[in-house]
């Protein structure tokens, strides 16, 4: 065999090889994504089909009880303060985030690049570094002292859940909005520029509106890790599994729910089914924010 038939050879084999090393993992990923989905569905469903528990009393249901059983000889598994509580303190947390993050993520870009790379994207980043735990203790150590003097009650509940959420996700909406931005084509600006807008008119008028996918993507991000945040809120907000009538209130989610109940129910119980009916909830949320996610990356403005 000559060098160059040889040569010839190795590359076919080499890319061969690599065909096989790529169709393999990703045979895995999608089998273990496959395999997740069916787990965390026949768990969740066995609360409808094993314990027959009502899915109208599960949506629409106000006591939280699996353990026990109503008068139909059913799980009471109403999940609604849950799940109030879960979208409460997510869109609360995203409508006061979204504001502060894209404009910190305007002044690191087009007002002061230079300081916002050097010192304020830093920040950003130890911020994305810090445990969960971290926020969760902070907010029961600061927070919830603060709102107990000051809005009375006990301090724990949807306010204090949303301003731990809120500081979480900031650094998430910030370092999106801020790939967003950038993303936009220098001639957009100049073009904006040499019409006779002014920096703010164009900011305005022509570098948020043409970035707008990309900032919504962001904030769709940040209400995805918002939604399935769990050890800091359940910190904070109170764990009570009722419908609060004021911010102040203590509340519960869906996920806080969830890490109190895990480690102590027995496998097979209706305790234990109605935890992974939560699961589940949770899990078709993250895929809706993930088809969200795609349609807004499908649109352009330019």
């Amino acid at each position: 065999m000559t060098e160059k038939q040889w040569n010839s050879s190795t590359k076919i084999w080499t890319e061969k090889r690599g065909r096989i090393l790529t169709f393999t993992s990703v045979s895995i990923m999608i089998m273990i994504a496959i395999s997740i989905l069916y787990f965390v569905a026949s768990k969740g469903f066995s609360t409808f089909t094993v314990n027959k528990a009502s899915i109208v009393d599960f949506f629409t249901g106000l006591e939280w009880k699996p353990g026990s059983l109503n008068e139909l000889g059913k799980p009471i598994v109403g999940a609604l303060p849950l799940i109030f509580g879960s979208f409460a303190v997510t869109l609360l947390a995203a409508i006061i985030c979204s504001p502060l993050a894209i404009g910190a993520a305007i002044f690191m870009t087009e007002i002061s690049p230079k300081f916002g790379k050097k010192v304020l994207q830093p920040v950003i980043e130890l911020l994305v570094g810090i445990p969960s735990v971290v926020y969760g203790f902070v907010g029961l150590s600061v927070v919830v002292p603060f709102l107990r003097e000051h809005l009375g009650g006990s301090g724990f509940g949807i306010a204090a859940g949303t301003i731990v959420l809120t500081v979480m996700i900031l650094p998430t909406i910030t370092s999106l909005s801020m790939d967003a931005i950038e993303a936009v084509p220098m001639q957009i600006r100049e073009a904006s520029l040499a019409l006779g807008a002014t920096r703010w008119q164009t900011i305005y008028r022509v570098i948020l509106k043409t970035s707008l996918p990309g900032l919504l993507t962001a904030i769709v991000f940040g209400m995805a890790r918002a939604f399935g945040e769990a050890l800091a809120v359940q910190m904070v907000i109170g764990n009570s599994t009722v419908i609060p009538t004021s911010l102040v209130e203590p509340a519960s989610t869906l996920t806080s729910i969830l890490t109190m109940g895990m480690g102590y129910t027995v496998m097979g119980k209706a305790e234990n089914n109605a935890l992974w009916s939560l699961a589940l909830m949770l899990l078709l949320m993250s895929l809706v924010f993930i088809i969200i996610i795609r349609i807004l990356g499908r649109r352009r403005v330019y």
